[in-house]
């Protein structure tokens, strides 16, 4: 199954995969709206073999099937970045 990625410019760290490049109009207006402008980061064949960074691929190829897009949120962060050391310490 090919994919085709696109970052969020107003989301940080926000992805969507479609499974037709463009095709923009499977995204709910709502979620459009949130992303604000997609572009364009990379086209890739999701075999059941592919790994993925941040995604489980049996799921981005699931929701592929069903909505024809696949959502990738930020990574939560568990921490408390005030808690790492700066190295301000005198």
């Amino acid at each position: 199954m090919h994919a085709h990625v696109y970052k969020s410019l107003k989301k940080a760290d926000t992805y969507v995969y479609l499974a037709a490049r463009d095709d923009f109009g499977r995204l709910p207006e709502p979620l459009r709206t949130q992303l604000g402008k997609l572009e364009f980061v990379l086209e890739v064949e999701l075999t059941p073999e592919r790994k993925l960074a941040r995604e489980d691929p049996a799921v981005v190829r699931e929701n592929l099937a069903l909505r024809g897009f696949h959502l990738q949120f930020p990574p939560a962060s568990d921490t408390d970045p005030m808690s790492d050391d700066w190295g301000t310490d005198a």
